[in-house]
C-alpha cells in the first residue's frame, strides 16, 4: 500500500474540506491521488487532460461554492493525476517504458482497489474523459455515472497526430519551451481568455500558465504518447450501462468529437451541454455553467445541493435554461436527452 503525506486544508467562502495526499504503487508505477471529503459518501473519480493536475484542472470548479457544495455534501472526491503530474512530482525514471491508455484505465481499477472503493462517478477532461470512459468500458460495474466535458473517443485524426507528434518532439528535445505553452494553452481555452498584444490574458489563462511551468517535460511527454495512441472506441460506447454527462465548449477543437460521441451514446441517459464562447476547459473558464445540469443530472440518483446555499446570482445558467424533457422520470432515475444551453459572456 502507498504512503500519505500530510493533511491540508481549504476554506472556500464557508465551504470545508480536508484533502490527503496519497502516492499508490501499482503494476504500471507509482500514481498521486488527493483525496477530499468523507470517505464514508459515495466516489467521485477525477481525472485531467494533458499536463494538467486537479488543481490547475479542477480548482475553478471546485471553488465555485455551489459547485463544491453539491459535490463534497454527496461525494468523497478522488482527484488522481496522470503518472509524474502531480505537485513536486519527480522526473519519471527513463527506463521505465511509456504506459498505454489501457495501462493507465488498469491503474484506476488498482486506486479504487487500495481505497476499497466499489462503483464511481467519473468526471474526466478531454484525455482525461477518454481514459475514464474506456476504464467505464472495460469496468462496467464498477462506474455508476459519467460527466466528460470536451471528451475524446476515436483515434487522433491526422491533424491531431501532428499537432500532438509536434508538441510531443518538442517536449522531448526541448522541453516545456514557449511555443509547447502556448499549442497547450490554445487546446484548453477560447480565444476569448487568451488575451492578444496589447491586453494580457485571463486570471485563469496566466495561472494555467504557470502551472505548465512546473511540470517535468518528460512525464508529460509520457501522458501525451499514450493519448495520441488511443484507439476508437466509438462502437464499445452503446456498451456503457450507466448515464453520461458531456460538457462541451463551442471553440473546443474537439468540439465535433464531443457530438460524435453523443451520437453514439443511448440517448434515453445521455446528455449534452454546448457552452458558448468557451474553449475545452468548460471547468475553469465557465465552471458555472456546469452547476444546474449537474445539480439536474445528479438527481436522478438521488443526489441534491444542500438548500442553505441558494442558485449563484452569477451563475449564467438558470433552471429555464434546461429542457423539460431533462426531467421526465425513468426506472433509473432522470430521463435525459440531448440539449443545448446558449451562454451569454457578460462583460
Amino acid at each position: 500500500m502507498g504512503d500519505s503525506s500530510d493533511s491540508v486544508s481549504v476554506d472556500i467562502e464557508g465551504i470545508s474540506f480536508e484533502g490527503k495526499e496519497h502516492r499508490i504503487e501499482t503494476r504500471h508505477g507509482s500514481v498521486s491521488v488527493a483525496v477530499f471529503g468523507d470517505p464514508e459518501k459515495p466516489a467521485l473519480v477525477t481525472y485531467p487532460d494533458v499536463a494538467l493536475n486537479y488543481v490547475s484542472c479542477f480548482q475553478g470548479l471546485f471553488f465555485c461554492p455551489e459547485a463544491c457544495s453539491l459535490l463534497l455534501h454527496n461525494f468523497c472526491i478522488y482527484h488522481i493525476s496522470p503518472p509524474g503530474h502531480e505537485l513536486g512530482a519527480a522526473e519519471i525514471c527513463h527506463d521505465k517504458p511509456v504506459l498505454s491508455v489501457d495501462d493507465l484505465a488498469d491503474q484506476i481499477a488498482e486506486v479504487l482497489n487500495f481505497f476499497g472503493v466499489g462503483a464511481v462517478m467519473c468526471l474526466g477532461v478531454t484525455a482525461g474523459a477518454y481514459i475514464l470512459t474506456l476504464f467505464a468500458i472495460k469496468y462496467r460495474q464498477r462506474v455508476l455515472g459519467l460527466i466528460l466535458v470536451s471528451p475524446l473517443c476515436k483515434e487522433p485524426s491526422w491533424t491531431e497526430w501532428l499537432y500532438n507528434k509536434v508538441m510531443s518532439n518538442l517536449l522531448y528535445f526541448y522541453g516545456m519551451c514557449g511555443v509547447v505553452k502556448e499549442l497547450l494553452l490554445k487546446r484548453y481555452f477560447s480565444k476569448e481568455v487568451h488575451g492578444n498584444a496589447r491586453v494580457s490574458g485571463s486570471d485563469i489563462f496566466q495561472a494555467c500558465r504557470r502551472s505548465l511551468e512546473e511540470r517535468q517535460s518528460s512525464n508529460v511527454w509520457r501522458f501525451l504518447e499514450a493519448i495520441n495512441g488511443r484507439y476508437d472506441i466509438t462502437k464499445r460506447l452503446r456498451k456503457l450501462q450507466c448515464r453520461t454527462l458531456i460538457f462541451v465548449g463551442e471553440n473546443s477543437p474537439f468540439h465535433l468529437e464531443a457530438l460524435h460521441m453523443t451520437s453514439y451514446l443511448d440517448r434515453r441517459y445521455s446528455a449534452l451541454v454546448e457552452v458558448q464562447a468557451c474553449g475545452s476547459m468548460v471547468t475553469e473558464e465557465q465552471p458555472h455553467a456546469m452547476l444546474i445540469p449537474l445539480e439536474y443530472f445528479l438527481m436522478g440518483y438521488g443526489l441534491y445541493r444542500p438548500s442553505k446555499l441558494s442558485v449563484s446570482p452569477r451563475s449564467p445558467l438558470s433552471p429555464s435554461c434546461i429542457a423539460p424533457e431533462l426531467l421526465s422520470p425513468e426506472s433509473m432515475g432522470l430521463k435525459l436527452k440531448p440539449i443545448k444551453t446558449r451562454i451569454s459572456l457578460q462583460v
